[in-house]
């Protein structure tokens, strides 16, 4: 899985872009067919910073979420939790989905 974490009109500090990293990584056990997540973190304006991540995916649509928080780690937390129900929800469609093929006509 490729991870591409991008800063516009900034840079983020190593600490903070490892514990990003870390938690993006996570996402993969929701769904295993993930290929690359690509991460867009705006600078904080108005005391709020703003994150957009993009779930490259094999033989599924392209997840996309974004969000916004009082920091860098609380923007990344938002979308990661919007990004786990997106996930969920298509893996579980897809396995109801197969359940239904399996079940013979009556």
């Amino acid at each position: 899985m490729e991870i591409c974490i991008t800063a516009r009109h900034g840079s983020i500090s190593d600490d903070a872009l490892s514990l990003i990293q870390q938690k993006i990584e996570k996402l993969a056990r929701f769904y295993d067919r993930v290929s690359s997540i690509e991460v867009l973190i705006d600078p904080p304006r108005r005391g709020e910073s703003g994150v957009e991540m993009k779930i490259c995916a094999d033989h599924a649509n392209d997840f996309f979420a974004r969000g916004s928080g009082h920091n860098i780690l609380s923007a990344v937390e938002n979308v990661i939790q919007k990004l786990e129900h997106q996930l969920r929800k298509y893996k579980e469609r897809l396995l109801n989905r197969s359940r239904s093929r399996d079940v013979p006509a009556a």
